[in-house]
């Protein structure tokens, strides 16, 4: 498309140029006293001329723009594809509105060089090509003469075009930080109503805005100075051709038709000058633009699949078998950057595969961190971790995770209906599916009454749910998911405790033989769990029974005590 693009532009040059030397053509006969006919044929030809032109403009533009919204696209979803592919450690780094702001600005950037700033660099090429060879044929001397001021003009552009990319830079890069204050306020907006920072908010978004346009005016400051001074500078070619080309027409060297000619031609030379300014107003935007994108394509996720699963001994592939949930820690450290103390340390633990088991621990104990490490969100920086004998680091990402039914401590729901939500994990839709789990989750009841059911539309993370309801639509959406392995990071917090209870009993029969991990700060969610383990400070402190705990009077004891006290005085009220 670009190729045909390229012939198409140089056809559409040929005709535009043609233009001046049949009209310079006319004027001689004019001063001969031609015929009117032989006018008429000129004006026809002019025309004609003309319209072929603006037909191969028309398709010029319908070929290099369209591949450059093409170009756009792929690179768009090319971006968003790996984006998705980054491990949680990148987005610690990298705040959601500079991500924002590269998916929209940046690449809106690079599509105008690809697009106009392609076209039109074709078209200065070639126009200015054409125009100085005709130009050239009708007077060497004159050319020449008129092309003096094009150097100064070129040291004028190469300037204002290292200023546009620095301002530009700058213009992005407050960009991002406006994208990211709007969209922090945005997701927050029920703390910042909570707590009445509506003016505060406003105040510091005004803050950062005003500095957003004071850079965009700094900008545009260089980008009006570009066009006037080009004019400017064109100006002169005309002042020097008027005078000299009538010296010359005085001395019999040139005709009249000539010089309405070369006036012409400079006119038709103005443009692909002054466009030249502003190509490279474009390129050095899209070069910035460009340059911040390439940071993010050239990032590799520090978390990848091998590049063949391994396998470990005893087994022909390893791939089609099933994960059957046996999970240990062996002596596992971790830390989330080398300048940070331990979250866990020396933690040595193993569930059996179909074993239910519960961890508890003082907040800041390490207990979302641990189950974060078998589904590989994190890796650990010494020490082992084994699903069914085997390092996670030898499985493949997809089969791990799709492995893994979790809930997370924090409940996300996407804007779209409460079926899909549910539905999310499953590639092929299955409505019994979503139904039953609906049910053991205690959101079925809910769903019911609710107009639409399961095809109620959700707001943005699910914000027409209670707190309640979005926990149990998530627990819905790890059930539907029928993983081997499931992860409860303190799902019930939002529960009372009978629904609690009303869900664990509907649980049951799905944790029957599957390798269930509960976390937990109510003993009530954990005491019918196989095992509990114990976190302090991210080690591990105690483990065993409930009962077996109870009894060792250490941290379990004295947080069941404290609950049991607390469950009497509420008794009481």
């Amino acid at each position: 498309m670009l190729a045909i693009g390229f012939v198409v532009i140089t056809l559409s040059a040929v005709f535009t140029n043609l233009i001046p030397f049949v009209i310079s053509k006319a004027i001689d006969r004019i001063k001969d006293h031609t015929e009117g006919t032989s006018l008429l044929n000129y004006a026809l030809l002019t025309v004609g001329f003309a319209v072929i032109s603006g037909v191969f403009l028309y398709l010029t533009r319908q070929m290099i723009i369209v591949v450059s919204r093409e170009i756009e696209n792929d690179l768009r979803n090319d971006f968003f594809a790996h984006i998705l592919q980054q491990d949680q450690q990148y987005f610690h780094f990298h705040p959601t509105g500079d991500i924002m702001a590269l998916a929209t600005n940046d690449i809106s950037a690079v599509r105008n060089f690809l697009g106009p700033g392609i076209m039109y660099t074709a078209e200065t090429f070639i126009n200015f090509s054409m125009a100085i060879s005709l130009m050239f044929s009708f007077n060497a001397e004159l050319t020449l003469i008129a092309i003096v001021p094009i150097p100064l003009i070129s040291y004028v552009v190469y300037r204002i075009g290292k200023s546009i990319n620095y301002k530009f830079e700058r213009v992005q890069e407050q960009f991002s930080d406006l994208t990211t204050r709007a969209q922090e306020n945005l997701s927050g907006i029920k703390v910042v109503k909570a707590y009445v920072r509506e003016e505060s908010e406003t105040e510091g978004f005004k803050k950062i805005s005003a500095e957003y346009m004071k850079k965009n005016l700094e900008l545009a400051k260089v980008q009006s100075f570009s066009y006037p001074i080009m004019f400017l500078l064109t100006g002169f070619s005309v002042i020097i051709v008027l005078y000299f080309g009538g010296n010359k027409i005085i001395s019999g060297e040139l005709t009249i038709g000539e010089l309405t000619a070369f006036i012409i031609y400079l006119g038709l030379l103005t443009w692909p000058i002054i466009s030249l300014g502003w190509i490279i107003n474009l390129t050095q935007r899209a070069e910035a633009s460009m340059k911040r994108l390439c940071e993010v394509f050239d990032s590799k996720p520090g978390i990848e699949s091998p590049d063949t699963e391994s396998t470990s001994a005893g087994t022909d592939d390893g791939v089609s078998e099933k994960i059957r949930g046996e999970i240990e820690f062996r002596n596992v450290n971790f830390r989330y950057h080398h300048n940070f103390p331990y979250v866990l340390k020396n933690v040595n633990v193993k569930i059996k595969a179909g074993e239910t088991i519960g961890i508890i621990g003082h907040t800041g104990s390490g207990k979302t961190t641990l189950i974060n490490l078998i589904s590989r969100l994190f890796d650990i920086d010494e020490g082992e971790l084994l699903v069914d004998g085997k390092s996670v680091k030898q499985y493949d990402l997809n089969r791990l995770r799709t492995s893994i039914g979790a809930v997370p401590q924090e409940t996300f729901l996407f804007s779209d209906t409460i079926e899909n939500n549910i539905a999310y994990a499953e590639n092929i839709f299955n409505k019994d599916k979503v139904v039953t789990a609906a049910k053991i989750s205690q959101i079925y009841k809910d769903v019911d009454k609710f107009p639409g059911r399961f095809d109620t539309m959700l707001g943005e993370r699910g914000i027409n749910l209670s707190g309640g309801q979005k926990q149990r639509t998530s627990i819905a959406r790890a059930i539907a998911a029928d993983p081997e392995i499931l992860i409860l990071d303190d799902a019930f917090s939002a529960v009372d405790t009978y629904t609690e209870e009303e869900i664990l009993k509907g649980l049951k029969e799905v944790m029957n033989g599957r390798t269930t991990i509960l976390i937990s700060h109510r003993i009530s969610t954990l005491k019918n769990a196989d095992r509990v383990i114990v976190l302090k400070e991210g080690s591990v402190a105690e483990e065993g029974t409930h009962e077996e705990l109870v009894k060792k009077e250490g941290i379990y004891a004295d947080i069941y005590l404290k609950q049991l006290l607390e469950e009497e005085l509420k008794e009481l009220e």
